[in-house]
């Protein structure tokens, strides 16, 4: 109960100093976005007798902002909930509410700011860090940011350091996050031409020793050139340094060689209809190299802090955590969309197939030698519509079938009586979200 009363009183707080503030450049604006999904082989395919999911889930912020000549600071309380995880009379709190932004941010000169505190931190096209806001619950990163801007160019670096609480000696980091983290982005347009570079650096702390920290540096650069109606766009990026909790036959930290490159177009026909094509590679490790000097090395890219629902088809089965010591991934992308002024229309088509190859065992056993199999992982259509109602109120809805492969469901665990991947029953998935944004308080 106390900490309820703690926490409508953090509200109160905000409201009674944004509604006190007379300053013009001060703002309180909220989101409310419930989401209703049903699941059924989302992320893996669907097992026999396996029943579908369906639920809804909500997220609840609410953001105070301000904003002088040398300040600026953010806060952002949100509530992250499924509905009925919490009775209707309800004596005790979930702990779904929490602060996914706290920033202040001071400007040195006009071009100069030093950024601090809980934050969102995303890049380009989100591929390596972004806000993954299609999650309810957000990314965000406690860190320090230093920025360099003007008309053409930018320059960030910034810097983060955590463990799990104040301590006189050596402690762990935060459960499931990062040591420390350094990056620096530079960014520079050339008219219709926008080049970026990333150098990211992040460190994870060892499982046996606190003292001892393990870095992966992923570098690389995202350049989009618009000259409407044609749009182009290329990543390309690198990954090494050494790999958390694995070791080689050196009985050395497993040292991580991994890439990823992209590139997508699109072409916009009136204004309302844009068809688009697409390829990503996601470099793997090989289950058939059965060498000690390959396999001492780590091949299977991971793209860090991206946000991946973007990436790769809406279903998530190549999300984030799935790269991590697989056989990597090619993806084949075709798009369509058609945007209106209050609604739009988007179908998207990926064809998947493995990176690297995927060891058959039935095979390799007939023949006496090392087989791999079909390195098809099937495909995936993506039907999204949007329409926009008065006020800023939003309805998205999507539609998404999975028509899976016998080389993804055995690489998935989703296998029969004979061991072979199943691609017998239906994998699909549906959502429908409504958006509501009400501006409390906007400042002139």
């Amino acid at each position: 109960m106390k900490t309820i009363f703690k926490k409508g009183a953090v509200l109160t707080a905000i409201l009674a100093v944004a509604v006190s503030v007379s300053d013009a450049q001060t703002s309180l604006t909220g989101e409310i976005r419930p989401r209703f999904e049903y699941r059924h082989g989302f992320g893996s395919p669907a097992d026999s007798l396996q029943k579908s999911a369906q639920f809804m889930q909500q997220r609840t912020r609410l953001n105070f902002g301000y904003k002088s000549e040398k300040i600026k600071a953010g806060i952002v309380v949100q509530d992250i909930r499924v509905w009925g995880s919490q009775a209707q009379l309800n004596s005790y709190d979930v702990n779904t509410y929490g602060i996914h932004e706290a920033w202040g941010e001071y400007n040195f000169t006009k071009k100069i700011s030093m950024k601090l505190g809980r934050q969102e931190i995303s890049y380009d096209d989100q591929r390596i860090m972004g806000a993954v806001d299609w999650a309810q619950q957000g990314r965000s990163h406690d860190a320090l940011l230093l920025k360099f801007t003007d008309s053409t160019f930018a320059a960030h670096f910034g810097v983060a350091y955590n463990q799990d609480n104040v301590s006189s000696i050596a402690t762990a980091s935060a459960l499931g996050t990062y040591k420390e983290m350094q990056y620096l982005w530079l960014n520079k347009q050339i008219k219709k031409l926008n080049i970026s570079l990333l150098a990211l650096n992040v460190g994870k702390q060892s499982t046996v020793n606190v003292n001892s920290t393990r870095y992966i540096t992923t570098a690389g650069t995202r350049i989009e050139y618009k000259a409407n109606p044609l749009f182009l766009g290329l990543n390309f990026y690198y990954q090494m340094g050494d790999e958390m909790g694995a070791y080689s036959s050196k009985k050395a930290p497993r040292k991580v060689s991994a890439l990823n490159a992209a590139f997508d177009a699109g072409y916009t026909i009136k204004e309302k209809f844009t068809i688009g094509l697409g390829y990503e590679y996601l470099s793997g490790q090989s289950q058939t190299d059965t060498t000690i000097a390959y396999n001492d090395v780590n091949h299977a890219f991971n793209p860090v802090f991206g946000t991946n629902h973007k990436f790769n088809g809406y279903m998530d089965y190549y999300y984030v955590g799935n790269h991590i010591n697989t056989v990597g991934l090619q993806d084949i992308i075709f798009r369509l969309k058609y945007k209106a002024e209050k609604w739009n229309l988007a179908l998207d088509f990926h064809q998947f197939m493995t990176a690297a190859d995927v060891y058959d065992a039935k095979e390799s056993a007939k023949t006496s030698s090392i087989v791999a199999k079909d390195n098809n992982l099937g495909s995936e259509i993506d039907l999204t519509f949007g329409y926009k109602l008065k006020e800023g109120v939003l309805i998205t809805a999507g539609y998404s079938h999975y028509l899976t492969s016998e080389t993804l469901a055995y690489i998935k665990g989703v296998k029969d009586y004979k061991g072979d991947g199943r691609t017998d029953q239906m994998s699909n998935w549906a959502y429908v979200m409504i958006s509501f944004k009400p501006n409390f308080i906007n400042g002139k």
